[in-house]
């Protein structure tokens, strides 16, 4: 084996090694601060949770790219929130924070320059001051009516220099906060859908049947319709199958392109084979209020394409697998 292949499965090896590590002492750094949540940390929701203004979020550096998705976080799960940065906040960004409002600060160590100038400032505004910091004896933690334990002993980089730990620690401590708040807020599925109603997440939190069947003309025949009328209104509305209505609107069956073929496999001479004799007079049927969700979950059951809307105990159309497929549902 030559030299330059041992080198090659040296460095992968120190490089999987080194991978491994960096995770390992991240993963116990969150379990450390896990011992850290006591009666202050539910204090502290327990007052976010009164409170009747937003949470400001700020920090400097890497801790201020951890706040902004903090905030995230919190507006996506029913907490107002919002992101100040510590430089910009006194050159003018101070003006953002309201009377009733939360400052949360992320600082590693709480005494950095720009934290030490903003403080100060901070609670001159009568605000209440909430530090999410390593060292629980900064400069930033004493001046805080609440402190956040984000306990972390050392960055994962050989140097202990690059926020790594640290930063992972206080982005998984913002994440128990938020999911604590929206859990004793009674935050629900349907509160979720109202912030996310964009992309697939959304669609399936809101969208209803009712939103989807009116995109198709509805293809019906009556019962004393011609095998060649039924496959007529099959092709024509392409969602591959009709119903069968009487003349007082009342679903009496359907009649899907399967049918018709296993129609044809039976009978070379069809001529005189009636619409009764071939449809389905149970068709799997869905409520237009129904989500589409509960759509897709009954057409996988029942291993079917298409299902008819009823609406107002009444036949009113059809929803497709293709339009689940066409709204990222699926």
């Amino acid at each position: 084996m030559s030299t330059q292949i041992l080198l090659k499965l040296k460095l992968n090896k120190n490089i999987q090694s080194t991978a491994k590590k960096v995770l390992r002492q991240e993963a116990e750094a969150i379990l450390q601060v896990s011992a850290y949540i006591n009666s202050d940390f539910e204090a502290c929701v327990e007052h976010l949770l009164s409170s009747t203004g937003r949470i400001v979020f700020t920090g400097i550096g890497k801790s201020a790219l951890i706040a902004q998705k903090i905030v995230a976080t919190l507006n996506s799960t029913g907490s107002p929130a919002l992101f100040m940065h510590a430089a910009d906040a006194i050159h003018g960004d101070l003006g953002m924070i309201q009377r009733g409002d939360s400052v949360i600060c992320i600082s590693k160590s709480g005494d950095t320059p720009e934290i030490k100038v903003l403080v100060p400032l901070i609670k001159r505004l009568g605000v209440s001051l909430i530090a999410m910091v390593s060292n629980k004896q900064s400069y930033l933690a004493q001046q805080s009516d609440f402190i956040l334990h984000a306990q972390a002993d050392s960055e994962a980089d050989l140097l202990n220099l690059a926020p790594t730990t640290s930063t992972t620690v206080a982005l998984a401590l913002g994440d128990a906060l938020a999911v604590c708040l929206l859990e004793c807020k009674g935050f629900t599925s349907q509160d979720f859908a109202k912030y996310h109603p964009g992309g697939a997440l959304g669609k399936r939190l809101y969208l209803k049947v009712a939103d989807l069947y009116p995109q198709h003309e509805f293809p019906r025949i009556l019962p004393q319709a011609s095998i060649q009328e039924a496959i007529h209104e099959i092709s024509s509305k392409r969602l591959g199958a009709t119903t069968v209505m009487n003349e007082q609107d009342e679903l009496l069956g359907i009649i899907t392109d399967g049918d018709v073929r296993r129609m044809l496999e039976k009978h070379s001479d069809w001529a005189n084979i009636q619409i009764v004799d071939m449809m389905n007079t149970q068709p799997k049927t869905i409520d237009s209020e129904a989500f589409a969700t509960e759509a897709l979950a009954l057409m996988q059951a029942k291993n079917i394409t298409q299902l008819v809307v009823i609406e107002n105990k009444k036949a009113v159309g059809f929803i497709h697998l293709h339009d689940l497929l066409r709204e990222g549902i699926l």
